[in-house]
């Protein structure tokens, strides 16, 4: 029953993550480089450049949707009391 009540939060902090980390990355991106992320379906980018700008998106990406997924949960006990997964990784 906590998971079905917990998705509507789930959906929102992906949400809220995925723009969030976006707007991050295009900020890192402008640190780094003064034309706009090369991306996979532009023809004329070197595979490089490509691959540095997808790594660093991929890291902020899951940097910011693992932060805003946890805090999320966090809020979720806090009103609700119960935990919404496991409490503790499995141990190897």
């Amino acid at each position: 029953m906590s998971r079905v009540l917990y998705t509507p939060f789930s959906i929102a902090s992906g949400m809220l993550a995925g723009f969030v980390a976006q707007k991050l990355f295009e900020l890192a991106w402008r640190l780094i480089g003064k034309e706009e992320a090369p991306e996979p379906e532009h023809r004329d980018v070197s595979l490089v450049q490509l691959g540095i700008a997808l790594a660093i998106e991929g890291a902020i990406f899951r940097a910011v949707r693992g932060f805003a997924e946890h805090g999320f949960r966090r809020a979720y006990t806090r009103f609700t009391g119960t935990w919404p997964g496991e409490e503790e990784p499995d141990r190897a």
